[in-house]
């Protein structure tokens, strides 16, 4: 993700709020390596962190209105002519109107955007940093791996093992490699600190309190008064806190996430046959002088890289702009950011200088979008980026400026710059030219013998089995890769537990601290692995494209769970041992295989990166729901149904039932069949329990807590629906969903890749006036919201000409009121 410019300080890879850039490379002594290495941890900006003492806001009245606003150029074509247009709050709302008879006036509404204040997610002067140390390591001929230096601090731990993470093997016999690695943060005393500083303030407020009653008011306790009071300036500042950040889980300590890269080049005269160069400008510098100094001018390069104008997203608005690949969405948000950062700048203009009435005005300060002519020959000072997925920013250091994309939207267990399509092809296209049968396990083989690869790794990762990624003779730097692609594909962005288990690299030296971790997911070089089948459950081999399954995998028997499905639905038990099955006509009870088969087609039609994650997203959400569905059956209650009285309160006054919805009873009895050992090996995993946590804390902030719009939007979707039943669930949309975060929480359960609101609008079709009238408000609302507006674009023009003509019913009915009032007033008047 970084874009480089001649010989960048850092690797040209994706950068992540998570996994900052990193430096590993290698000196020019003949005899050893070095590796540079910078590391951060998410501290209070991590996308895992989460309030849970949300506060009102401060201020009861709304945002004052935005400024002026500036022309700006809305083209993304870098060779087109700049076209001004005017950029404000609704500079993408497209009337609803649009498709008709031409457009009407606007109401204001006031629900079309968040109330929440937009923040930034690094408050420029904040005192956090994005990379918190750098950490530099050689490899010498006669001592191995050495830690030369940590800057600024040290980092608690082993020095000789951070420094054999950071130097892979065998990397003197190739130019680039590079590795990550995860490092468990020691918060104690960080947590002496803060609790020292506690009780002082305790003892502060005390002291002030027994003078204040005594009638003494001193200097002292007034200065301390002030520093109690505003020493932490973003608790004033953290109204509505909980709505925006996710739930940690309660995993552990913060992860320390660290990134190298080592450069090296050949030459047979030396010992080991290898002479290790700088190759970016940054470890240029520090081989030529090789002090803290260096590297303090390294630190404060990154550091200062600006990203305050990059906005903080909530949850419901983190997911709409990663399922969604419009490269607009949410982008008033940040010409808002702008937009301030123009009137702030205005003010330190203007106080700065005195009042000179003979002296212009400033002009004001002008936004282009990023990539566009007026962009390029430098007319603006601010620019949109051309895709709000990513925030752009730079790294000046030594007067050259080195591009960097920061993902504006990251999910749990998303870490550094890896790519699920090329996992997917890596195992898909051995799998396709030549199958191969697995051994029946219950947890793994759910489709058979012949279940595709790519799902019994899934499997594996959500049943928490050893799994070990072998890449004999590749650079580390796949291996880590493939890692981390799997944490991902098994996270879905809902799950967690994957990363903070995972070793993207690892070697033979560490093996018995390896094996002391359960379901580790771990990344390998040495093919010493594959010969101990006991270390692993599943191993996937990247060079030859295979997953295999352990001989000495653990055996498991019947579950309670799986006993009581099959007592409770005996003509469907044999189904649920379809894992066992052999044969090439196994039926896909499911879905797995249609679900590969759309993901295989997708990225034969290039369909990219991010439609890949969302389809996978769906797939974790649509098992985790399944699991819910499952628990319900079997056991009466599922702990994955947070709110249940909220929701049966729901369902008896008219707002439907919950959980996942199937076309008639047959198809959910075998799907639940196909997924009983799925999901009985998940329900003891940390995953699930931590899925358990996620839920509880997420409820507290959720809106529409008695209602399942998801349900609801599926039986919309998959069922034949009889018009008094279509009727309640319209209407009930139209009742409940108003708010700026209820339309988000509509959005998120109707993609844009799911139709968007299709079925939604399919309520202007209605056969009952009442259902199309309200629907057509429904609609409305949504398009005049600030991200349901590119929902409302992608109607087709059918519906739009059907929300039209209610409207203009509807506005003529009104008028013909109106009408017939005057006209029974006037003749009133006459008779009089």
């Amino acid at each position: 993700m970084a874009s480089t410019q001649a010989a960048p300080p850092f690797p040209s890879r994706s950068a992540s709020r998570n996994t900052p850039p990193i430096i590993n490379s290698n000196g020019p002594w003949p005899s050893r390596r070095t590796s540079l290495s910078l590391s951060s941890f998410p501290g209070s900006r991590s996308p895992s962190s989460m309030s849970h003492h949300s506060r009102p806001s401060r201020s009861p009245q709304p945002p004052p209105p935005p400024p002026t606003v500036p022309e700006t150029d809305r083209t993304s074509n870098p060779s087109s002519k700049s076209k001004s247009s005017s950029i404000g709050v609704s500079s993408h709302t497209s009337s609803p109107s649009g498709s008709g008879s031409g457009s009407r006036p606007r109401r204001h509404n006031p629900d079309a955007h968040s109330p929440r204040k937009l923040r930034s997610q690094y408050p420029r002067g904040s005192t956090e940093n994005h990379v918190e140390y750098i950490l530099v390591a050689s490899f010498d001929i006669d001592r191995g791996p050495v830690m030369e230096h940590q800057f600024p601090v040290a980092i608690t731990g082993d020095e000789h093992m951070l420094a054999e993470l950071m130097l892979p093997d065998q990397t003197h016999v190739r130019n680039q490699d590079w590795t990550i690695f995860f490092l468990h943060k020691d918060t104690s005393q960080e947590e002496d600190a803060e609790e020292q500083r506690q009780r002082e303030r305790r003892r502060r407020k005390r002291r002030r309190n027994r003078n204040r009653v005594a009638g003494i008011i001193s200097e002292e306790d007034e200065e301390g008064f002030e520093e109690d009071d505003l020493d932490d300036p973003d608790d004033w500042d953290d109204d509505d806190e909980s709505t925006d950040s996710e739930p940690e889980g309660g995993e552990g300590p913060p992860l320390i996430y660290v990134l190298n890269l080592v450069n090296t080049k050949q030459d047979k005269t030396v010992k080991r046959g290898a002479v290790v160069k700088a190759m970016a400008i940054s470890l240029d510098e520090y081989f030529k002088s090789p002090v803290p100094q260096t590297l303090s001018m390294l630190y404060d390069a990154v550091n200062a890289m600006d990203l305050s104008l990059m906005p903080k997203l909530s949850l419901l608005e983190r997911h709409l702009l990663q399922a969604s690949d419009n490269k607009d969405l949410f982008v008033e948000k940040f010409e808002q950011m702008i937009q301030a950062r123009i009137a702030e700048d205005r003010g330190e203009n203007i106080s700065d200088q005195p009042f000179d009435a003979s002296r212009d005005p400033p002009k004001p300060l002008g936004i282009s979008r990023a990539g566009t002519k007026a962009h390029f020959e430098g007319n603006s000072v601010y620019s949109v980026p051309r895709d709000t997925h990513e925030f752009e920013s730079k790294v000046m250091y030594k007067g050259i400026p080195v591009p960097i994309k920061v993902p504006v939207a990251i999910m749990p267990e998303s870490v550094g710059d890896f790519s699920l399509v090329k996992l997917i092809q890596t195992f898909s296209a051995p799998h396709a030219k030549q199958p191969i049968a697995y051994p029946p396990h219950p947890h793994l083989t759910t489709n058979g013998a012949n279940t595709h690869p790519i799902i019994v790794l899934a499997n594996a990762l959500l049943t928490q089995k050893r799994v070990i990624f072998l890449g004999h003779n590749m650079p580390s730097g796949e291996v880590a890769e493939a890692v981390l692609a799997a944490c991902a594909l098994a996270s879905g962005g809902v799950l967690r537990g994957f990363t903070r288990h995972a070793f993207p690299y690892t070697d033979l030296t560490k093996v018995d601290d390896l094996l002391n971790v359960p379901g580790f997911i771990a990344g390998v070089t040495n093919p010493t692995f594959e010969l101990h089948p006991e270390w692993w459950d599943v191993l996937c081999d990247l060079p030859s494209g295979r997953i295999k399954i352990s001989s000495k995998i653990e055996g498991l028997g019947p579950t309670e769970g799986m006993v009581y499905f099959q007592q409770q639905n005996p003509s469907y038990s044999p189904l649920v041992s379809v894992y066992a099955s052999g044969s090439s006509s196994t039926p896909d009870l499911t879905q797995d295989a249609a679900f590969i088969a759309d993901i295989l087609k997708s990225i034969a039609a290039r369909r990219g990166e991010r439609v890949i994650r969302a389809k996978w997203r769906d797939w974790v959400v649509k098992f985790t729901r399944i699991a819910a569905a499952f628990e319900e059956s079997v056991y009466g209650a599922s702990a994955l149904y947070i709110g249940s009285d909220d929701l049966d309160s729901a369902a008896s006054s008219g707002g439907g039932s919950h959980g996942y919805v199937w076309v008639d009873e047959t198809a959910r009895l075998r799907e639940l069949a196909g997924n009983v050992t799925r999901i009985e090996g998940w329900r003891n995993t940390r995953s699930y329990y931590s899925f358990i946590q996620d839920l509880a804390q997420l409820y507290t902030v959720r809106p529409l807590k008695g209602l399942d719009l998801h349900h609801m939007h599926d039986r919309l979707r998959t069922q034949r629906l009889t018009p008094a039943q279509s009727r309640e669930i319209y209407l009930s949309f139209a009742r409940q969903v108003h708010s700026y975060d209820e339309v988000c929480l509509l959005l998120s359960v109707a993609p844009e890749s799911h139709a968007g609101l299709f079925y939604v609008a399919l309520g202007l079709f209605h056969k009952d006036k009442e259902v199309r009238a309200r629907t057509a408000d429904l609609v409305e609302r949504v398009a005049e919201h600030e991200g349901g507006q590119h929902w409302w674009k992608s109607l087709s023009g059918f519906e739009k000409l059907a929300f039209e003509r209610i409207r203009r019913e509807a506005e003529e009915a009104v008028g013909g009121k109106v009408e017939g009032e005057r006209l029974r007033l006037s003749n009133g008047e006459r008779r009089r």
